[in-house]
């Protein structure tokens, strides 16, 4: 076989392998969006102010998400690169580790909700209104957190060893719920009480009760990996150490940058009601503007641990190579996406006239934003992490928003007292700084690892000991 027909061989295997894991992951992602960008579509009929309150409270949900991809980001890498060599029962193993740790936190999460929701929203404003709005909106949404934990470990499993379509068909079932849901509770369809923005987690927290349950249904037919809480007590020392060498700083990374990127909203929502209305807008569709390229970004990290443990270094190169490549593109269709989006927001968005006007520019500029995000995420998230190199982006994307971007959008917004749109423009910088280091650190070549071990399940290893 010739150089030629080689690297068009190599093309194809590589887009084709791709194309399978990508498509059901974008179609995740858009339903996620979606159902986003229903709640905010719905809640739009019934005032500025629930917008608001569910876009604040809101950010609990997104810290916990980034938790929850941070110890899914362990799962993964090591699930993997463990399926590359047909091992089931490290993965299996790797599953009970991330689901002591997700449902740890779910509870922490969890009563913080039940318990103290007016001071959770306190955090984010000093609106009466916003915080009794948003308190009974966390309070339902307690029960949400606990199903997630054990939803996101099991569905982060899956995807790791190519079951993407069947972690696809849940959520279509949840969202698809989630989504008819949020029009019975909020518009009292079907004789069902109006609660507006409760509403809403009301219909969040029974779809995910019903893709837990899904999740459950799934393992009784899977042939390769169970839901099994008994994983819980399954013990290994050298694959717990694996874990927390590989996960927390992915955990760690990805709470630094979620609660750095709620330092945002924090901002936003100091400078008045309409600038936080516009942006829960723009957040909405910044999401349909990222998903082809995070779905991509996803996929190759997956592809590129399973070749890693397959130990076929070269094409591992090869394939993070065109990965780039991929994103670049998908990062210029999502701009496109975000423009072309913008005539029917605006249309019909029911806001006040100022935050119309902030709406249209801040989704001027994340028609260019997604580029770097896109560039980002495929290499810290995707590429770097599949070869187990998570110190770098916790390093990096902590230093760029703690010492650079929340303190550059404070700065602006308390001491000059810059105009909304300029803050928001600071604020947004963010991740292009970061691209020099990035892309350094990608040619070096120093995430290429392959994790997987021999001889795990010795006495010595494994046993009913303390871990």
């Amino acid at each position: 076989m010739n150089t030629k027909t080689k690297g068009m061989f190599s093309n194809s295997r590589f887009y084709s392998q791709i194309f399978r894991l990508v498509v059901p992951i974008i179609i995740q992602n858009l339903l996620s969006a979606a159902v986003n960008s229903a709640d905010v579509v719905m809640l739009n009929y019934v005032g500025q102010s629930s917008i608001s309150a569910v876009s604040l409270a809101s950010n609990y949900a997104s810290v916990l998400f980034m938790v929850f991809y941070g110890l899914g980001t362990g799962a993964t890498i090591l699930s993997a690169q463990y399926w590359g060599r047909k091992d089931l029962q490290a993965i299996q193993v790797i599953e009970g580790i991330a689901l002591r740790f997700s449902l740890l936190i779910a509870l922490a999460f969890s009563g913080c909700a039940l318990l103290i929701p007016d001071k959770m929203m306190r955090i984010f404003t000093t609106d009466a209104e916003l915080i009794q709005i948003g308190a009974g909106y966390l309070r339902v949404m307690s029960v949400t957190y606990l199903c997630w934990a054990i939803v996101e470990v099991y569905l982060s499993i899956l995807r790791s060893i190519g079951q993407v379509t069947i972690s696809m068909v849940l959520n279509i079932v949840a969202f698809s719920l989630n989504i008819l849901l949020n029009a019975v509770f909020i518009f009292g369809l079907f004789s069902a009480p109006k609660l507006g923005a409760t509403g809403v987690a009301i219909a969040t927290a029974l779809s995910r009760i019903v893709e837990l349950l899904g999740c459950f249904l799934v393992s009784m037919f899977s042939k390769d990996l169970k839901l099994n809480l008994a994983y819980l007590f399954i013990r290994n020392k050298v694959l717990l150490k694996d874990f927390i060498h590989l996960s927390l700083p992915a955990l760690a990374n990805d709470i630094s940058w979620s609660v750095a990127f709620s330092m945002y909203s924090v901002i936003l929502g100091h400078l008045g009601t309409d600038a936080v209305a516009a942006n829960s807008l723009v957040v909405v569709v910044r999401n349909f503007g990222t998903v082809l390229c995070f779905g991509t970004a996803s996929a190759g990290g997956i592809l590129l641990g399973n070749v890693m443990g397959e130990n076929d270094m070269e094409r591992t190169k090869e394939y993070a190579s065109k990965l780039i490549r991929l994103t670049i593109l998908t990062g210029a269709i999502g701009g496109v996406i975000i423009l072309a989006i913008t005539p029917f927001v605006l249309h019909f968005a029911a806001l006040t006239e100022t935050a119309m006007h902030y709406l249209k520019y801040m989704l001027l500029i994340n028609s260019y934003y997604v580029m770097g995000a896109a560039v980002n995420t495929t290499l810290i998230a995707g590429v770097f992490r599949a070869g187990g190199d998570t110190r770098f982006g916790l390093i990096c994307d902590t230093i760029d928003m703690w010492c650079y971007a929340v303190p550059l959008g404070f700065i602006a917004a308390f001491v000059f007292k810059l105009p909304v749109l300029v803050v928001y423009f600071l604020l947004c910088t963010d991740e292009f700084v970061k691209w020099p280091w990035v892309i350094k650190r990608y040619r070096s070549g120093k995430w290429l690892q392959n994790l997987t071990r021999d001889n795990l399940f010795t006495e010595e290893n494994s046993g009913t000991g303390s871990e």
